[in-house]
């Protein structure tokens, strides 16, 4: 892990762990990149109000990591953090030593109060989070 990362979070079995508050840091200080692995029906509701954001859902993430840049910090979420540490291990395993996981997801990013941008016409609508679909839009 590089020297960078180093104060920031927690090292656990080869995966560094950063707080949503530490990861706003790291894109302010560091130049870290956000990667929301989030499905596109998500971000097109909410997503991280921060100048730079990688938009690549988790289930492209083996066929499209390649577009990730290896010389920048990566910060990884997604929803709650459950794939995210998933996602950082197959990155390091290409080779990439600058990426961390973001406790929590961006469920915790948005609970901190950290900066969100929404557009209400994506909104989503159901009983819980397997089951949420796009709102009948009125016209």
């Amino acid at each position: 892990m590089n020297k960078p990362l180093e104060k920031y979070g927690i090292l656990s079995n080869e995966v560094r762990t950063v707080s949503p508050g530490e990861g706003l840091e790291l894109i302010n200080n560091k130049g870290a990149l956000f990667v929301d692995l989030r499905a596109k029906d998500f971000t097109d509701f909410k997503i991280p109000d921060i100048p730079d954001i990688f938009l690549m859902p988790h289930r492209l993430l083996s066929q499209e990591y390649e577009k990730l840049p290896p010389d920048r910090i990566l910060i990884l979420a997604d929803s709650t953090g459950l794939k995210s540490k998933e996602a950082v291990r197959f990155l390091q395993e290409k080779g990439f030593d600058q990426v961390v996981h973001m406790a929590g997801g961006f469920v915790e990013w948005e609970r901190d109060g950290l900066p969100v941008r929404e557009d209400i016409k994506e909104r989503l609508t159901g009983a819980c989070a397997c089951q949420l679909k796009p709102r009948d839009r009125m016209k």
